[in-house]
C-alpha cells in the first residue's frame, strides 16, 4: 500500500427523514465511495429512519479527496433508486488530527466546522477529543432530493511505516 497517509473509520449511524422511493417506504443502503474505494452497508428494510450503525474503513492518499455518500433504495426487480447524495471534506479534521494533540481532556471541542456551500453539513460539526482520539460526528443533509439526513461519523487510524499527515499541506 503505496502512498498510504492512514485509514479513515467511516461509522455510518442513521438516517433521518429519508424519502420514500417505494409506494410509502424505502429499504436504504449507502454506498461510499473515496477515490476508486467502494463500499456499501447493509439494506435496513423499510424504514426511512434507518439505523446502520456500520463502521467503513478507506484509506486516505489525498487529502483533497472528498468521502462521496450515496443513499440507494434496494429494489429486487429494478434499478436500485437513489435517495439523495452528500460529500465529507476530510481536510478540516486532519487538520485537528495534524496537531498531534495528546494530553487533552474527553469531550474536548478542538474545531468548529461551520455549514457552508462548500460541504454538506447540516449544522455546526465539532472535531472532538474522544477516549485518546479526535472523531468528527456531522449531520450531512442530503443533495439532490427533497428531504434526508445522514449522521456519520470519522475516525482517524495511523497506519504504521506510512507517512502519515506530517509532511501533508492544507
Amino acid at each position: 500500500m503505496e502512498n498510504i497517509l492512514g485509514l479513515i473509520k467511516l461509522r455510518i449511524k442513521r438516517g433521518t427523514n429519508l424519502t420514500a422511493r417505494d409506494s410509502r417506504t424505502s429499504d436504504p443502503y449507502v454506498f461510499v465511495t473515496m477515490g476508486e474505494q467502494k463500499l456499501k452497508t447493509g439494506v435496513v428494510k423499510d424504514n426511512c429512519n434507518p439505523e446502520w450503525n456500520e463502521e467503513l474503513t478507506l484509506y486516505v492518499r489525498d487529502v483533497n479527496i472528498p468521502v462521496h455518500l450515496v443513499i440507494c433504495d434496494k429494489d429486487t426487480f429494478t434499478v436500485d433508486d437513489q435517495m439523495g447524495d452528500a460529500d465529507i471534506d476530510i481536510k478540516p479534521y486532519l487538520q485537528c488530527v495534524k496537531m498531534g494533540l495528546n494530553e487533552v481532556p474527553d469531550g474536548h471541542v478542538i474545531k468548529k466546522v461551520q455549514p457552508d456551500r462548500t460541504n454538506c453539513l447540516a449544522e455546526e460539526s465539532s472535531c472532538i477529543w474522544k477516549n485518546g482520539k479526535i472523531i468528527q460526528e456531522m449531520n450531512l443533509r442530503l443533495r439532490n432530493v427533497k428531504s434526508g439526513e445522514v449522521t456519520v461519523e470519522i475516525e482517524w487510524i495511523n497506519v504504521p511505516d506510512s507517512k502519515g499527515l506530517s509532511e501533508v499541506e492544507f
